[in-house]
């Protein structure tokens, strides 16, 4: 007889660890059975310092996160801990919502502000109308992108932003996404920075969108600003600050967050 694949776990069973958790709730809990942290990362932080942050507050290592952040942007990061590591799958899957800001004229290695321009290209052409236009007709629906080359993906065993930082370039495949909505809620053509919405699903990469766009508008783009909204049901106003976190353990004397 075969046996159906076990599948994992609900992470809506778990304790939510978030802004409305009572904080003596919080630090009574077992960890180890399995807990859900809403997060809003800070920026310059990487995903993984956070991670570090939780298990030194609670005391286990079976902690990870369900979705990485670069470290330029903030907001939310789901956290798991003991048993619902099992649902880190299931939260990734989820569906997500950003908010970005688009800078066009210049595109860099890594298609956000942590690189310098490599190439520069005129933008005084674009207009709110040609942008809206594009996002609808290019960069809606299954569309396929490419990843960047600072990226956490792996190519013949090796991480893609370890090769970019010795310069190397090498080929990757496009890979197929969905953006279930992308709109312009701003675009100042003095600076000629646009902030768009997203809803997109998994595995979407905003700085190759920022990238692609710019490249579509017969310009050039890079993301100067990203900010995680949402990641499944999982909202980031009822996400816990970095500081918040730490003030519901009462280590603020412990731990320097600077």
């Amino acid at each position: 007889m075969i046996q159906s694949p076990k599948q994992p776990a609900d992470p809506g069973s778990f304790f939510l660890a978030d802004r409305q958790t009572d904080p003596e709730t919080l630090r009574g809990h077992d960890f180890s059975s399995g807990a859900v942290f809403l997060l809003d990362k800070p920026a310059a932080w990487s995903s993984f310092r956070v991670v570090g942050l939780v298990r030194r507050l609670i005391g286990i290592k079976k902690v990870g996160h369900a979705g990485t952040l670069d470290p330029m942007a903030t907001g939310l990061l789901v956290i798991c801990t003991g048993r619902a590591t099992k649902s880190v799958s299931v939260v990734q899957d989820g569906e997500k919502c950003y908010e970005a800001l688009v800078q066009f004229g210049a595109s860099t290695p890594s298609y956000d502000a942590e690189t310098p321009p490599d190439i520069t290209a005129p933008a005084a052409h674009i207009t709110p109308e040609m942008i809206r236009d594009c996002l609808q007709t290019k960069f809606t629906g299954l569309i396929w992108q490419q990843p960047p080359m600072y990226s956490a993906i792996k190519v013949k065993g090796q991480r893609l932003y370890k090769l970019a930082r010795k310069g190397v370039e090498v080929a990757r495949k496009d890979r197929e996404v969905m953006i279930h909505e992308v709109r312009l809620e701003d675009y100042d053509a003095e600076t000629a920075q646009a902030r768009l919405q997203i809803h997109c699903g998994k595995g979407t990469y905003i700085r190759s969108l920022a990238h692609d766009l710019g490249i579509a508008l017969g310009s050039r783009a890079h993301l100067t600003a990203l900010r995680r909204t949402r990641t499944g049901p999982y909202m980031v106003h009822n996400a816990l600050t970095a500081s918040e976190l730490v003030s519901r353990f009462n280590a603020d004397d412990l731990i320097n967050l600077s």
